[in-house]
């Protein structure tokens, strides 16, 4: 089939009406840029995508690593693609030119990727970890630690790792039991298993370079005692040269139901005499450090939610225009001609639905990107203040919304297909697959719903819960000026004054009651959260698509607004009302499944 990866009309709405990131050029960093070269490199990920990636995309799904006892075996065709997007220089296009990047804005780096992740799949995880751990470098690390290992991760020499899951512990970091030791040389030596490490082993790169959690002697239990090292697979010799084994050995492989082109890893350190590492930061912050790379992930995971959603979704709507089967209920004569699928009004409900959630979820994710930006560049102290709370308490919300309703979205493109989505030789069974894993990995959807209800609602006194609140408020201001939208305006007002009393409750019973009974519906917290947000950002793209429409565009443009108005109408009439059923549960504190005992199960 010939589906195009994503709506590329969309991409530019979601960049240049909704996010206005052409306005990114008036900031000093990015006043090299214009839209123009904005779009270069937005071209230039398509092209390396469908001339390196998407050719191979159902190898890399099908014939998965191999570990034949001493070395990892990836397909052939996945080391010239990584290549090739490396030489392209994308994979450092927000780093500054002094680190060999092109300073671009995260939000338009952030788009280009969109192909590459589409048609690569996770054999972008690779590069997307690399990036991740060199920005957490050059945050907290010391200039040696940056010339020494970021320089070469920059230039796509070497690769990266965050290593923190153990066997024993699994989330639970404050039961970790890596252990590291300092020796005379002001080098530490680390010993000990982490499981589940997203690129720990290959031959794509010259080196990998893992960032691992440790506990230094006798540092305090628990978090506090957590420190963080650089840990190379291999040492390198002071000319910059590839030195001796390190100590960083293969277990063996996870084979994975999705996401099988980049290897999952079982890592043994320091089997021998330890493994040499590097402080970074100070000794017992390690985890803070670590939270630079863990949340600069959960956006990826987020992200990844939100893009492999559309992708199925464009596919099946493909499908659905060119796949002529049956006829509508009010045809009754059987020799007149099929019609395609998508005339069949519940194929028209799946995609629909489809569109909302993916949508949705590329708005939300983009607007975390763009406020990760807004922290570091914004034009006054005061607006990256406010980015920067707005993001911190938004990340539980960017990375479990679009993780959470992406497969369901995938799920749906499967049932557009029917049978033929079922089967391999459609890529839509791969997408659901592959996304299946982003409700697990970087904090399961539970350990979010807890991080949002116990630490960024009432974190400083409310800061950013009532910093968002406050947002969406002025989007209502807009929207009530438009008299077409007074329906969705009403109903999100309705919907956040929901939002407002259940959070009210829900803080005083874990105050004044169980706080365990209060949590075990945590989940359902998250959820309310995040369709209120997804309903905001919808109607941010309803203001747009409606001031559009006055200006009497041509019919192409016509066609893509109103199916923007339709999607908004879907998400307030179908999805949003589920928040009242939420909020019944969590302001009873239902101990349903609180009271559920091991034995009876």
């Amino acid at each position: 089939m010939t589906a195009a990866m994503i709506n590329e009309r969309d991409l530019e709405f979601m960049l240049y009406e909704l996010f206005e990131s052409e306005k990114l050029v008036n900031r000093e960093r990015y006043q090299d840029h214009d839209r123009q070269t904005f779009n270069e490199v937005i071209n230039t990920a398509k092209v390396i995508a469908e001339k390196h990636f998407l050719p191979i995309r159902q190898k890399l799904d099908t014939d998965q690593p191999t570990f034949d006892g001493k070395k990892v075996h990836l397909i052939p065709e996945l080391k010239p693609a990584i290549d090739a997007f490396n030489q392209s220089g994308i994979g450092s296009a927000t780093a500054d030119y002094d680190s060999g990047g092109m300073q671009l804005p995260p939000i338009i780096a952030s788009a280009a990727s969109t192909y590459l992740s589409i048609a690569g799949g996770v054999g972008m995880g690779y590069n997307m970890l690399t990036t991740a751990n060199a920005n957490l470098l050059e945050a907290h690390g010391s200039s040696e630690l940056i010339e020494k290992w970021v320089k070469p991760m920059r230039e796509g020499r070497f690769m990266g790792t965050m290593a923190m899951t153990e066997p024993g512990s699994g989330s639970g970091l404050g039961d970790l039991n890596t252990k590291a030791v300092k020796s005379a040389d002001g080098t530490y030596r680390v010993t000990g298993n982490k499981i589940f490490i997203s690129g720990g082993d290959h031959d794509l790169s010259e080196n990998i370079v893992h960032l691992v959690l440790a506990r230094l002697q006798g540092a305090p239990k628990g978090v506090k005692g957590i420190s963080l090292f650089v840990v190379p697979k291999f040492l390198v010799n002071d000319d910059g040269s590839i030195g001796a084994d390190n100590e960083v050995a293969l277990a063996g492989l996870f084979h994975k139901m999705g996401g099988r082109a980049q290897t999952s890893t079982a890592l043994s350190f320091g089997e021998k005499e330890g493994s040499i590492s590097y402080l970074v930061g100070e000794e017992n912050q390690g985890l803070k450090y670590m939270f630079h790379m863990m949340n600069e992930a959960r956006i990826m995971v987020g992200t990844s939610g939100a893009v492999l959603a559309t992708a199925g979704y464009q596919y099946a709507l493909d499908y659905a225009k060119n796949r002529p089967q049956g006829r509508l209920p009010s045809c009754k004569d059987p020799l007149s001609p099929m019609v395609n699928i998508i005339e069949h009004a519940d194929v028209r409900r799946m995609l629909l639905a489809q569109k909302a959630y993916a949508e949705g979820a590329m708005a939300l994710v983009l607007y975390g990107t763009q406020l990760s930006d807004d922290e570091k560049t914004a034009l006054t102290t005061a607006e990256r203040e406010k980015a920067h709370i707005l993001l911190d308490f938004l990340t539980p919300i960017i990375k479990t919304w679009p993780s959470e309703y992406g497969p369901k979205a995938n799920s749906l493109a499967i049932q557009v297909l029917g049978g033929h989505g079922y089967i391999n030789e459609h890529p839509v069974e791969m997408f659901y697959r592959d996304n299946r894993l982003n409700p697990i990995h970087e904090g399961t959807t539970g350990i979010q719903s807890l991080d949002l209800m116990t630490r960024k609602v009432p974190m400083n006194n409310l800061q950013g819960y009532l910093a968002t609140i406050e947002q969406i408020k002025r989007t209502l201001h807009l929207a009530k000026q438009r008299t077409s939208l007074d329906e969705y305006s009403a109903q999100l007002e309705g919907a956040l004054q929901t939002l407002m009393r259940t959070t009210e409750a829900v803080l005083k019973i874990m105050q004044t009651e169980n706080i365990d009974l209060a949590l075990a519906n945590s989940v359902k917290y998250l959820s309310m959260f995040g369709h209120v947000i997804i309903a905001w950002l919808w109607l941010k793209q309803a203001i747009v698509a409606t001031d559009a429409l006055t200006l009497q565009p041509h019919q192409d443009d016509e066609h893509f607004y109103r199916g923007k108005l339709q999607a908004l109408q879907y998400f307030y009439r179908i999805e949003l009302p589920q928040i009242e059923h939420w909020q019944n549960i969590l302001i009873s504190a239902d101990s349903t499944s609180f009271d559920m005992q091991p034995e009876w199960f």
